[in-house]
């Protein structure tokens, strides 16, 4: 697991330590860093998978997880110095570091002095295929899914849109999830399909979904059905159904198909879900963390946020296994200097400081009215 991501001159962070828990929560208002600490680390797998990162071969700017433009995108508006900087802290202590210096335009910057690299840091989730990331503008409704052995089957990838999600699930419906412990209550079996099956259903009772694989065409179906007591309805394709369960499908693929060890990056995993589904993911994923994969959530529910609450609260989750990080800023002289403040989650899933616009968004309009 990632223990703790230091930046310095990197886009809007002058110099910022990011401690991460197994289960951690980035919140705070639109454009106050939460996706940079994204791009950060899907800088370094990026360019670990091109063999650049481990090489000393400088850092690309652009490619297939992350699209940063060119340096005067990536370094710090106000820099006194142009290197910028990356240093991550792995679980067992093992660190790295690397510095580059941001050139003009170049989207390859060169590395600005030699990476100091403890290469126990390549074991790390980060690096190798315990690996999923979700881009929060995931693959909507389809009526059929595009298929890709190589992306599934080589590298356990279901896509940074979700795209291979249908196929990863068609390919391992009936291979029991790795963590039993993930077992919905209202289930027997253990397979990936029947365990995703069981975990929409307590987002929209009763739904199932089914699978169809066309190898000739490299194309796979999915359709859902609702049951309601005896009365079982007709097969629904994707389209017909809407745009909740196909966001949701890719995020119940990537958690109870992981392993222990799993990082996990979700941006918006509560989008288009109803306020009661989203109370659903966040208690899941509170729950995966506490049986060892590391989950990095961005979001803007505080119906995720009241998840892991209750989670804390019902002994799913310790509260040190979680950890809040707020995004916030300030005009300090005349610079925007962006915060990280950290609220404190206890036992009883309470949280210590509420600072101004964190989750009070409700309470605030709710006052205006009364």
């Amino acid at each position: 697991m990632i223990k703790q991501l230091n930046l310095k001159n990197f886009k809007c962070f002058e110099n910022e330590t990011i401690n991460f828990s197994p289960l951690t929560l980035l919140a705070g208002l639109n454009g106050m860093g939460k996706s940079t600490i994204f791009q950060a680390l899907l800088l370094l797998r990026q360019n670990y998978e091109l063999g650049l990162l481990q090489d000393d071969k400088g850092l690309l700017l652009n490619g297939e997880l992350v699209q940063i433009g060119n340096a005067k995108d990536l370094l710090y508006q106000y820099f006194e110095s142009k290197e910028i900087s990356i240093e991550i802290v792995s679980e067992d202590n093992a660190v790295a570091s690397w510095t580059w210096k941001a050139e003009s335009d170049a989207e390859n910057l060169p590395l600005e002095k030699k990476s100091s690299v403890d290469n126990r840091i390549y074991d790390c989730s980060l690096f190798n295929q315990n690996f999923h990331y979700l881009n929060a503008e995931r693959i909507g409704p389809r009526i059929y899914f595009e298929t890709s052995n190589y992306n599934v089957i080589n590298k356990n990838n279901i896509g940074l849109r979700g795209e291979y999600a249908a196929n990863y699930l068609s390919e391992f419906q009936l291979t029991k999830i790795p963590i039993e412990q993930l077992k919905n209550q209202n289930s027997t079996d253990l397979t990936l399909l029947e365990q995703v099956n069981a975990w929409l259903s307590e987002i929209r009772p009763g739904t199932r979904i089914a699978v169809t694989s066309n190898l000739e065409m490299g194309l796979v179906g999915l359709s859902y059905q609702f049951i309601s007591g005896k009365d079982i309805s007709n097969k629904f394709r994707p389209t017909n159904v809407g745009f909740g369960l196909s966001y949701l499908l890719p995020v119940l693929v990537a958690i109870l198909s992981s392993r222990p060890g799993t990082l996990l990056l979700f941006e918006n995993p509560e989008a288009h879900l109803h306020p009661q589904g989203q109370v659903r993911i966040g208690m899941l994923m509170a729950l995966a963390a506490a049986y060892g994969i590391q989950v990095v959530i961005e979001t803007h529910s505080d119906h995720i946020l009241n998840g892991a609450r209750v989670a804390i609260k019902e002994g799913i989750i310790k509260p040190d296994q979680t950890s809040l990080l707020f995004f916030t800023g300030e005009t300090v002289g005349d610079k925007y200097k962006h915060n990280i403040l950290k609220p404190i989650i206890d036992q009883n899933g309470r949280i210590d400081n509420w600072p101004d616009g964190f989750f009070d968004e409700w309470e605030k309009q709710l006052k205006r009215i009364v």
